[in-house]
């Protein structure tokens, strides 16, 4: 069995895309998935399953979503060493007297290069900042989330992927929701 955490894009918001938690849990359970666990009404969602391909389960809840629920949500699917990678990896965490709440992580589709950065014509949303580390973009908002252009349709755009975000917190809650469902 893997566990897999499946992050889904653009659900609950604004009145956009609503789905109960609940709903959705057993939705995932009824085509297969064992030990379904959501967290917050964002999409965030651990599946256990037989299928050790992170792409095929991302597709076939992103199919059920939309023969259930008629919503199409792009979905990335991860795993525990991603969420580890975050806390190695970010080059922010290092900064004296960061404000985490303006610390998160962009999840893509596909593994990026470094030279990816330069694709993402940083410049044009300054004062924010960003690097790259494989299938994650850390991200230093300087004002906050809800005041930026650097956001997931930006990402998308300028890389051609598919990207979700979380917050800082909302990173290390599921890393430590992964550890607690592994033990």
């Amino acid at each position: 069995m893997t566990t897999h955490l499946a992050l889904l894009r653009g659900i609950n918001v604004s009145g956009h895309n609503m789905m109960k938690m609940e709903a959705l849990k057993t939705t995932l359970e009824n085509i297969g998935f064992q030990n379904v666990q959501t967290y917050i009404q964002s999409g965030n969602v651990f599946v256990d399953t037989d299928e050790e391909n992170a792409a095929a389960v991302g597709f076939k809840i992103k199919q059920e979503i939309f023969k259930t629920f008629g919503h199409e949500v792009p979905v990335v699917v991860i795993g525990k060493a991603d969420l580890e990678n975050c806390l190695r990896n970010n080059l922010f965490l290092k900064e004296k007297d960061i404000d985490m709440k303006k610390i998160y992580v962009a999840f893509v589709s596909i593994p990026l290069k470094s030279e990816s950065i330069n694709d993402l014509k940083m410049s044009q949303v300054k004062p924010d900042q960003a690097h790259i580390d494989e299938n994650r973009i850390y991200i230093k908002y300087d004002v906050g989330a809800g005041k930026t252009k650097f956001d997931q349709k930006y990402i998308e755009k300028k890389l051609n992927v598919t990207a979700t975000i979380r917050n800082w917190n909302t990173v290390t809650q599921l890393l430590k929701m992964y550890e607690e469902r592994i033990q």
